[in-house]
């Protein structure tokens, strides 16, 4: 049986990593060179451009994960959903409680009715 090709991620997509480093650069550079001008410091100046560079790519990160997907990224997550579920239905995964018929019913594997609660 073969897979259905794999489409590729457009211009944008793979650029968009780029985006929020070069973001957090510059904001870096800016930060970096005022200090330096201010404090005349190299060292002072290199540690708020470090900081600043890590603040600024979290928070773009953290900005571009709240963003809601629009009809084409929210078509992508469901093809790549139901490959997924057609993949977990051929391959064998862990055994549970219910199935082996072996378990206690409570899905708790490690604790014995001896030691539950202490």
């Amino acid at each position: 049986m073969s897979q259905p090709p794999v489409p590729q991620p457009s211009r944008r997509d793979v650029l968009r990593p780029l985006e929020m480093v070069g973001g957090a650069a510059i904001a870096a550079v800016f930060l970096g060179l005022v200090v330096l001008m201010v404090t005349r410091e190299p060292v002072l100046a290199a540690i708020g451009a470090g900081s600043v560079f890590i603040i600024v790519l979290v928070a773009l990160a953290m900005f571009a994960i709240t963003l809601k997907p629009d009809e084409a990224e929210t078509a992508d997550i469901a093809e790549q959903n139901s490959g997924a579920a057609l993949a977990s239905d051929s391959t064998p995964g862990p055994l549970n409680d219910a199935g082996t018929g072996t378990g206690t019913g409570n899905g708790t594997d490690d604790e014995t009715p001896s030691t539950r609660g202490h």
